[in-house]
């Protein structure tokens, strides 16, 4: 029993992200250098970075939905956490460079930035990420999700990089060079170490589904009360659930528990349940794998 989430509006979206990353890599790398910003290049290196981190997604998205087959009774499914943890992994790694590349400008004195231009160019980047961060949280599925988390981090780091290069322009119209040369290097420090959160984060739900642990809190509530509608209504003595996440893939197992009080009595009966619980479940509107068993003695719904 499977509902299918919009596939094809996902692989969109994620191809979206790609154009965008490659435009945002070039026009921040080629702008990062003419101003001399190791902030702004390094946005371009993480949007460059985010390229072919996208492009990943988009080839395990297209290979979960593969369906599954006889190597994989179960589905593809597990390669969509793969690649958001990969994906996290990366660009942990590109913070910590950034870090470590940010420390050493200020050990040597700063760094001097045409904050005018560098200005200019923070506010075309607000702007544009957070459009496209609007854009992919029309997605439904964990890749897109995760895509979508990304955005949001790069448009949050775009928004320091506005309040610094306007500190720095205050500092210089002030008459502060001097002091104004350590901004764009601390940016790099500390917008770097607020984002580490961001692929932090995406490890851990990408281990989570990996090790396909529970869904999260509001999915099994839902869950529960689905399946406490359904007992009710064929007067069962108990409905136990147990489920699993792993990518766009739930997977539940519900076990009824019927007495002489139930409706339940037939094969017909309990696949009126099954039908029942389909359609209540397929308003939910997440794709997931059913097993419903019944049971007399409440041992085996254990």
């Amino acid at each position: 029993m499977t509902e299918t989430v919009d596939t094809g509006r996902d692989q969109r979206l994620l191809l979206l992200s790609v154009w965008a990353s490659a435009a945002f890599a070039v026009v921040s790398c080629v702008w990062g250098a003419l101003v001399g910003s190791s902030m702004i290049v390094f946005d371009g290196l993480y949007s460059f970075a985010s390229i072919g981190l996208s492009l990943l997604a988009v080839a395990a998205l297209r290979t979960s939905r593969r369906g599954p087959d006889e190597t994989h009774p179960w589905g593809r499914e597990e390669w969509e956490p793969v690649a958001v943890v990969v994906k996290a992994l990366a660009l942990g790694a590109l913070s910590v460079y950034a870090i470590a590349g940010g420390v050493t400008d200020l050990l040597d004195g700063g760094r001097d930035v045409a904050t005018g231009w560098a200005l200019a160019y923070a506010v075309l980047a607000t702007a544009g990420g957070v459009a496209v961060t609007l854009a992919m949280r029309r997605g439904r599925g964990g890749l897109v999700r995760a895509e979508a988390a990304e955005w949001q981090g790069d448009t949050l780091l775009s928004v320091g990089v506005l309040v610094g290069f306007g500190i720095a322009a205050a500092l210089v119209g002030a008459g502060r060079p001097d002091l104004a040369a350590y901004v764009d290097p601390g940016m790099v420090v500390v917008v770097s170490l607020a984002f580490l959160r961001v692929p932090a984060g995406l490890v851990a739900r990408g281990m989570r589904e990996l090790l396909a642990m529970a869904p999260p809190e509001e999915t099994m509530r839902a869950l529960h009360d689905t399946v406490e509608a359904v007992r009710d209504r064929y007067r069962m003595r108990e409905g136990l659930v147990r489920a699993s996440q792993v990518g766009s893939r739930v997977d539940v197992e519900i076990d009824f528990v019927v007495d002489d009080g139930s409706t339940v009595r037939t094969v017909a009966d309990c696949d009126d349940v099954r039908a029942d619980l389909h359609d209540r479940l397929v308003a939910l509107g997440h794709e997931r794998s059913v097993v419903v068993a019944f049971t007399t003695d409440p041992r085996w719904a254990r």
